[in-house]
């Protein structure tokens, strides 16, 4: 399992827990980075030590990388060719943030299983999971029977003893083997639903322009996403590592420079 596995297996889990709805409807690439998997809740599931890390990963799964997201074809064309280059911009993703993506129809599969390539296409599989110890033991188990006794002659009777009629051999009796009680299956209880408003995002009071397209903000008002670009104004990444900030810290979480 790799950076794109351990990603994609996150995701399937936060959308489970707390938008089920998003398993069989598109959202929009934005809310992965800001809502649905973001790095600084979910680096140490992500086992990513860096934010360049987590942006290569995540520009791998919107690429459409081993069929994990549905999206635009031009995105991920333009988003595959990027990874290709030499140098490529992590950040290529960005320019997409309103484009829609969805889950592939088999996103819904257990996360816990290992996922393989089928032969001959570009999809992915579950490998099936093999049988308890304890059914695999009693398959292999033999089947129990009488034995056969060997023939022996008949023995003279002692005298007075002529008459009692030998004493029959039979097989000892066999104890029956108790079936395996069949496994309880537990089912699962469905999290309530969620609304992205209940996530605990911040907001800020807008004012000048936008940092990243440098559109106007509506003044005076509490915004989080700017209303141009869709970019996450409640954030930024520090000049040195690229570790996620609040826009109010001072300084890295990371590596404790200042934020600048």
């Amino acid at each position: 399992m790799d950076d794109l596995d351990r990603m994609y297996r996150r995701l399937v889990q936060n959308i489970r827990a707390g938008f089920p709805d998003l398993l069989t409807r598109p959202f929009e690439v934005a809310e992965l980075y800001t809502t649905l998997i973001p790095y600084r809740h979910n680096r140490r599931e992500l086992e990513l030590d860096t934010n360049q890390d987590y942006e290569l990963a995540l520009l791998r799964l919107l690429s459409g990388e081993r069929g994990y997201l549905i999206g635009d074809a031009q995105m991920q064309g333009d988003l595959r060719a990027e990874i290709e280059s030499p140098n490529p911009d992590l950040s290529k993703f960005r320019a997409y943030a309103t484009t829609m993506v969805s889950l592939a129809p088999d996103g819904a599969r257990p996360v816990d299983a290992p996922v393989v390539r089928r032969p001959g296409s570009g999809g992915t599989a579950a490998i099936p999971q093999p049988a308890s110890p304890a059914r695999a033991a009693m398959a292999d188990r033999p089947t129990l029977g009488v034995p056969d006794l060997p023939q022996t002659a008949s023995r003279a009777q002692p005298s007075g003893m002529a008459g009692a009629p030998a004493p029959s051999a039979s097989a000892p009796p066999v104890a029956a083997v108790p079936p395996i009680p069949p496994v309880p299956v537990v089912s699962p209880v469905a999290a309530p639903t969620a609304t992205l408003s209940a996530t605990g995002q911040r907001s800020i009071v807008a004012s000048g322009s936008c940092r990243y397209c440098g559109g106007e903000l509506p003044e005076g008002r509490n915004i989080t996403f700017c209303p141009h670009c869709g970019q996450n104004l409640t954030v930024h990444n520090c000049p040195a590592c690229g570790t996620e900030l609040d826009v109010s810290w001072k300084f890295c979480t990371t590596c404790g420079r200042a934020a600048g």
